[in-house]
């Protein structure tokens, strides 16, 4: 099972980045994670681009279609979303490969309630599939949050290995022999069509 990481974040020493990474290091034995490093090369969205995608978005987009889940992880600023973070959202929206994707948010702090709220509608919207079982917010409030940190820490480093297992678990639960089959785009009560705007 393979799994990518989405970093709302361009910092280098980013928080969120660093959690990732750690995701990345603790994952369960048969799952592979690795870090989209694509985002910050994306160019402003326009659906004028779409016919012909640039380089760096037809390579996304390619990243997250050969993905079985997708672990994101972003901090909030101004109470919202960094727009870096909402473009790269938006080159998915136009084709295939985010649809019912299953998704898991991994939080530094319980800090960022307004930016997870908007993540979790635009999302929806775009007919992930949200793992609450898989999400997790670590109690980090104050102090660098670095991968050494949490991979040395044995509560964080159990907390992200839980949530890492119960997300490969509800991914290969819908994907194993005889299990439901997801709902179409057209279906999802709140899948809402690109406009031509």
């Amino acid at each position: 099972m393979h799994l990518l990481a989405l970093s709302g974040s361009l910092r280098a020493a980013s928080s969120n980045s660093a959690l990732l990474e750690s995701a990345a290091a603790l994952a369960p034995a048969g799952v592979t994670i690795s870090i989209s490093r694509l985002i910050p090369d994306l160019p402003h969205f326009s659906p004028d681009l779409e016919p012909q995608l640039p380089a760096a978005a037809r390579a996304f987009r390619a990243e997250v279609a050969a993905a079985d889940g997708l672990l994101i992880s972003c901090p909030e600023y101004a109470h919202g979303v960094p727009g870096s973070f909402k473009n790269a959202l938006d080159w998915l929206v136009g084709g295939p490969e985010f649809l019912n994707k299953p998704v898991a948010f991994f939080n530094v702090s319980a800090r960022g309630s307004y930016a997870l709220a908007s993540l979790r509608e635009t999302v929806s919207v775009m007919t992930g599939q949200i793992s609450e079982a898989g999400s997790l917010t670590l109690p980090l409030l104050s102090g660098a949050v670095t991968r050494q940190r949490i991979e040395e820490d044995p509560t964080l480093a159990a907390a992200v290995r839980d949530a890492l297992g119960a997300f490969a678990a509800e991914i290969a639960a819908t994907t194993s022999p005889g299990a439901p089959s997801l709902p179409g785009p057209a279906d999802h009560p709140r899948f809402i069509p690109r406009s031509s705007a």
